[in-house]
């Protein structure tokens, strides 16, 4: 029974192996397609994944083993990780609080304002550099020329994905019948353009529906963190019994006690002597 926490360790890292799979699977899946473009997002999912791989070949090789220094490593590095993915999830879900869109009167689709969302990811689309990268995503993956062929009695029987609404037309109530007369309209209105390069990707709108896709796709990462961090816990906690049953496996003693001193001495057990004798020698 005393080696019952050790055989779980090596049977729960072969789990968290195929746990490791989504976490880099999810990091992939955040710019599967070039119509999301959320590239900024993927990298700390990609490290956490090789991270959990890595820890969890550590772990099983010290725990079937017997190699206390590999499962030294494993416990730390697990709870780093475990750290970690804490403090990401409690703020993957602060950042996603806020947004969902706003439903349109006689339509089926959603119209997304930018105010909606929290201030970090605003600051993400806004800043030039980030959002060129997105506008040259978008246009390359062809979503608006989806639109073009729909015929008016379309656009209010079918939805539209948060970039279509955004970024391929301009906000419904745009009101483009009146020449010559000042209308206050929304912003976005005087930013479109029929051309097919420009459309309103340069509209408040268009950034509002690609954060819109990240708010989602974050959130149900979110969710899929929770479920690993119960495993991790849960499997960190039965890594510490196994820790020590790997280091009496050496002498069949408690740790502290080496009282083999001429076969195969323990890795502390000159460490553990001088300090005996030091300690006779105070006092």
């Amino acid at each position: 029974m005393s080696r019952f926490s050790n055989t779980l360790i090596g049977f729960l890292n072969l789990f968290t192996l195929l746990v490791s799979i989504p976490l880099i699977g999810a990091g992939l899946w955040m710019a599967r397609s070039s119509t999301t473009c959320e590239s900024f997002l993927q990298l700390p999912l990609l490290v956490l994944g090789f991270v959990v791989l890595v820890i969890s070949l550590a772990g099983f090789v010290g725990a079937c083993f017997n190699v206390p220094w590999a499962l030294w490593f494993y416990l730390s590095v697990m709870l780093l990780l475990i750290a970690t993915l804490l403090s990401l999830t409690i703020f993957g879900f602060a950042v996603t609080s806020q947004g969902r869109g706003v439903p349109v009167p006689g339509h089926i689709y959603k119209e997304y304002r930018l105010e909606d969302y929290s201030e970090w990811l605003r600051n993400r689309v806004k800043n030039p550099i980030n959002w060129n990268k997105i506008r040259s995503c978008i246009l390359n993956s062809n979503t608006c020329s989806k639109l073009s062929q729909w015929s008016p009695i379309d656009y209010l029987q079918r939805d539209m994905s948060p970039i279509q609404s955004g970024c391929c037309k301009p906000p419904t109530l745009c009101n483009y019948a009146t020449e010559g007369t000042v209308v206050a309209q929304d912003p976005d209105c005087f930013k479109w353009n029929n051309a097919p390069g420009l459309l309103c990707y340069e509209c408040d709108s268009c950034k509002a529906g690609v954060l819109e896709d990240v708010r989602s796709d974050w959130h149900k990462i979110s969710v899929l963190n929770v479920v690993v961090l119960i495993f991790l816990i849960s499997i960190y906690c039965i890594g510490c019994c196994a820790f020590r049953n790997t280091r009496r496996a050496e002498t069949d003693y408690e740790y502290g006690e080496n009282r083999m001193t001429k076969v195969r001495p323990r890795w502390d057990f000159y460490w553990w002597r001088w300090w005996h004798d030091r300690k006779d020698q105070l006092y």
